[in-house]
């Protein structure tokens, strides 16, 4: 098998090593594309080079033919096209001879202990995921608490002896300091952990094979980056990457071997194929769901199913909610422990909203109107944050696709996010009163009186997931209408702004505080509205405004009402959290597609959707296909399927085998096969 994969011709083809396919194009132009590969006359294999791009809409004539094999260095961006990169995962079992022979050798017992393994597999998933949460939890939890300790005794100390700029120029320094490390180990060591992976996990899900996405080094970069974005104070959240760490670790642990450590440990090597693999990672991100909102139903069920695994199986579904609670519990229990109260399990997930439970925050049924609008108002705000997301994630395609340009723009907004907090405290007049009870975690008297504390500091000078809460369950009189009101249009930009950077973060927890706070505000507007009865609670309808916005960015309605139910712990804000998400995912849709969804073609991904376009009845296999394809005949020469083989310019996993129609043009297409079978095949024949 060693001459398979050396570039030698043992056909009778001519000599064709100066015509190699072309390289996979890359968006921002950084490889240069090579020639098709032309077909030889009277050859019997069809040569595909790499069909560069595919455009749905437009027909491909002979002079665009010609001129895609010059193709510029420099490559404009279109997300109609479609990127040579990936490709699809061999899903289906390729049932061959070898295949069954396989099988029929493994007996009943053998079979029942592959089922037990299975269980075994999503068990440590489970477990492993809770404990990178807890690590997650815990490095965030010191690493901001010294920073903001150390930032708040340098504002008291130059409060009142002037000096001010020194505290700014600390805090910048300290944010950008971390941001610059966690920016690094992703622009430098591995690209792909930048962001939060869902689309990448969505698109492994659908079916498609994204280069390095599971691998060891990129779940290390991201448990690492996400923890220094957060410590730097950008706005993004740590519970997104948690659904790429479990799935990466699903894919480690079910594999029983490394590939970015060289290491195989011999074991599980029976789920050493797609089919195995898909459903193992369904059951990590499922885990890793659970652990980020403590909502193992909606992880271990409605999310991975949500986003494009196929739950056939009904033993598989139970593994995969198996694993989602074994998630839970296993952060559940060391949180406990970290906190001093061991076996008190009152700490579920990464970000823990509070019980909704007290008489203010029922709803009444005059009520669901105004929550409906207010669906409506975050689905077009989500429509707007993802059209300035879009076009800012084009730019960075085309000007900042340098590894030290990355970093750079990290490091800029980290400081401009920092300055603008600044800002925004130093101006704020909102004062409100410290009390005994209160749960302000680092609160900033500034320019206020003694016993006060200043309100906008409570919503920036602190992490994301307090300041959620905060917004929810601090009383009536916390924050007025104009403190709310500019920090939820700074922190729409900035949020804007930071997601797409070189950088490990994740979306939901920025898209819960802004809605959160335009929520709350909703509901300060409403209560001055009337001065007998407090109906409009400004907690109730900022969980409402966060459910809002974050439907109307990511646009998924049955997983996150159920998520939202679970984090709150109040099932009877089921029916209007379930309103307020259809509604801004279907007010969304109009204008703009889902964030995830538009990432996923700007990355130039193959994504295979549940439903056709409604206007694709009449394309046919040839208007869609590249061509000319690489084809095999049913009795092919050894030689050929070798250079077939070994042609690195031909990376797919799957060539047709066809029958040549005499006469006629036609070519009809038998049956795919695998490329490893094939090099098993020829194993036995060389």
């Amino acid at each position: 098998m060693a001459n398979i994969t050396k570039k030698v011709s043992w056909s009778s083809r001519g000599d064709e090593s100066g015509a190699a396919g072309e390289e996979t194009p890359l968006l921002n132009g950084s490889e240069q594309s090579r020639p098709l590969r032309q077909m030889s006359s009277g050859s019997t294999v069809f040569q595909i080079g790499r069909l560069s791009t595919v455009d749905l809409d437009e027909e491909i004539t002979t002079e665009e033919q010609d001129s895609a094999r010059g193709r510029p260095k420099e490559i404009p961006h279109n997300e109609k096209l479609l990127s040579l990169k990936f490709e699809s995962l061999d899903y289906d079992n390729i049932e061959n001879q070898l295949f069954l022979e396989e099988e029929r050798r493994m007996s009943f017992v053998a079979f029942r202990c592959l089922e037990i393994s299975r269980w075994v597999i999503c068990g440590l998933i489970g477990f492993l995921t809770g404990l990178i949460a807890c690590f997650i939890d815990i490095a965030v939890e010191q690493l901001a608490g010294l920073k903001y300790k150390l930032i708040k005794e340098n504002i008291v100390k130059f409060t009142e002896a002037g000096g001010l700029s020194i505290s700014l120029l600390l805090w910048v320094a300290l944010n950008s300091f971390c941001v610059m490390w966690g920016s690094i180990i992703v622009a430098f060591i591995e690209p792909i952990a930048a962001g939060s992976g869902i689309p990448q996990i969505k698109c492994f899900l659908n079916g498609v094979k994204v280069p390095r996405v599971v691998r060891l080094k990129t779940l290390v970069v991201k448990v690492v980056g996400v923890i220094f974005s957060v410590v730097g104070g950008l706005a993004v959240g740590k519970e997104g990457p948690m659904i790429h760490s479990g799935a990466v670790l699903a894919a480690g642990v079910s594999q029983g071997r490394s590939t970015s450590l060289k290491k195989d440990f011999k074991i599980f090597e029976y789920f050493r194929r797609d089919t195995e693999k898909r459903d193992f990672v369904s059951a990590g991100a499922a885990a890793g769901v659970s652990a980020a909102f403590g909502a193992p139903v909606a992880g271990g069920v409605l999310f991975s199913l949500e986003e494009g695994a196929s739950f056939w199986n009904q033993m598989l579904t139970w593994r995969i909610f198996f694993a989602s609670m074994i998630s839970t519990f296993t952060l559940n229990f060391f949180l406990s422990i970290y906190h001093n109260k061991p076996g008190e399990l009152s700490n579920p997930g990464l970000i823990n909203f509070g019980r909704f439970e007290s008489e203010a925050m029922e709803y009444n049924l005059y009520e669901i109107p105004l929550f409906i609008a207010m669906g409506a108002i975050g689905g077009g705000l989500g429509a707007f944050f993802n059209f300035l997301n879009y076009w800012l994630t084009i730019f960075r395609i085309r000007y900042v696709h340098r590894p030290c340009l990355q970093v750079m723009e990290a490091m800029l907004v980290a400081a401009v996010t920092a300055t603008v907090a600044f800002i925004m405290i130093y101006f704020s007049t909102d004062c409100q009163p410290l009390g005994p009870d209160h749960t302000e975690e680092y609160p900033l008297q500034l320019f206020c009186a003694d016993g006060e504390y200043n309100s906008m500091a409570t919503a920036f000078f602190n992490t994301p997931e307090r300041s959620v809460r905060s917004l929810f369950h601090n009383p009536t009189g916390t924050y007025n209408s104009l403190t709310l009101g500019l920090f939820t249009l700074t922190y729409f930009f900035l949020a804007c702004w930071t997601y797409g950077l070189a950088v490990s973060a994740g979306v939901f927890i920025p898209s819960l505080l802004i809605g959160a706070a335009w929520g709350r505000l909703c509901g300060i507007l409403l209560a001055s509205t009337t001065s007998t009865v407090m109906w409009a609670d400004p907690g109730k309808y900022a969980l409402i405004g966060a459910a809002a916005q974050l439907g109307g960015i990511v646009r998924m309605t049955l997983s996150l009402t159920v998520i939202m139910v679970e984090a709150t712990g109040n099932v009877t804000y089921g029916l209007p959290i379930m309103l307020v998400l259809m509604t801004a995912k279907i007010v969304g849709d109009y204008f703009q597609e889902g964030l995830y969804d538009l990432h996923i073609k700007l990355g130039s991904v193959p994504f295979l959707h549940w439903e056709a376009p409604a206007t694709s009845h009449w394309l046919t296999a040839r208007e869609v296909m590249s061509s000319p394809v690489t084809c095999l005949n049913r009795i092919e020469k050894v030689g050929t399927i070798v250079d077939t083989l070994s042609n690195t310019s031909t990376n797919h996993n799957g060539f047709p085998v066809v029958v040549q129609v005499s006469g006629d043009d036609e070519v009809l297409f038998d049956l795919a096969t695998d490329k490893n079978a094939w090099c098993k095949i020829l194993h036995s024949c060389i």
